[in-house]
């Protein structure tokens, strides 16, 4: 393939690109929620936040139930190793399936293993979730890491919403309850502590580099803690099931990553340009 028929495919994706967004939009794929400026947050993010409290500890006297429904001290996954710490909600229509699949992926490419050099803890910021739910999704996401000691390494709890309060609170995870759509407004991402649970780093997004993973995790079980992380956050806000719809920030994601995509194919078509103009002098 020449550079200009090369350029020119390259040119024909990026007006394809463009056209799937803006025809997305227009077919009702991607929704902003009405009545609010494109650049203005929805009343229901306001507060949302993910804030890093590194080189705090968490309260590890927080009594919660594990996936068989017995009473649990959360210190109990603390002391021996370092936690990774996720805040989800079992049945989230959106976001929490993604951060506990990228964290998961991201584990199963370490050397190191859960159950043996750290423990995975996810704790359910609904009250109303019950552990017959935590057991389910600790059985599909051990099946989905499949290596040995999993089955002791990953941890689903359950809690009451005092208990829940006091550890999202205390690890800078704030959430909102929307009644109009009867879904919880979040953010994404995890945290890795140390063996005492002092927060130690920050991870944000659903997708997650083994490498950072591992040397956050060494950092941790010497109980070093980490500098702050990047924060670009992805919010779990206005799902519809019904039509599959997102509305608002999830648009915004999709919009802005269009952008930083076309530009890169911009940038290419500008080098190869150059390139093919020197090689001809």
């Amino acid at each position: 393939m020449t550079l200009v028929n090369w350029r020119t495919m390259v040119l024909a994706s990026a007006l394809a690109l463009t056209s799937a967004a803006v025809s997305a939009q227009s077919e009702g794929g991607l929704q902003p929620q009405s009545g609010i400026p494109s650049n203005q947050m929805p009343g229901a993010l306001v507060g949302v936040q993910f804030d890093q409290r590194l080189n705090e500890t968490l309260p590890l006297d927080l009594m919660f139930k594990d996936e068989e429904g017995r009473d649990v001290r959360l210190g109990t996954y603390f002391n021996r190793r370092p936690v990774v710490l996720a805040f989800v909600y079992y049945e989230c229509p959106m976001l929490c399936s993604q951060v506990m699949n990228g964290i998961t992926s991201a584990l199963t490419a370490l050397d190191e293993r859960v159950g043996a050099d750290f423990d995975v803890v996810a704790v359910s910021f609904d009250p109303r979730e019950t552990p017959v739910m935590a057991a389910a999704k600790k059985k599909s996401y051990v099946d989905r890491y499949n290596r040995q000691g999993g089955e002791g390494g990953f941890h689903f709890l359950t809690g009451s919403e005092a208990s829940i309060k006091a550890l999202t609170a205390a690890a800078g995870f704030n959430y909102a309850w929307d009644e109009q759509t009867q879904q919880f407004a979040h953010a994404s991402g995890f945290v890795v502590t140390t063996p005492t649970g002092k927060l130690s780093r920050y991870f944000f997004g659903i997708e997650y580099a083994p490498r950072d993973i591992k040397f956050a995790l060494i950092e941790s079980s010497a109980g070093r803690v980490g500098s702050l992380a990047d924060q670009v956050l992805l919010y779990c806000y206005h799902y519809d099931p019904k039509t599959g719809s997102y509305s608002f920030v999830a648009m915004k994601a999709v919009q802005l990553g269009g952008a930083f995509t076309l530009l890169a194919l911009a940038g290419f078509v500008v080098v190869a340009i150059r390139r093919e103009h020197r090689a001809g002098h």
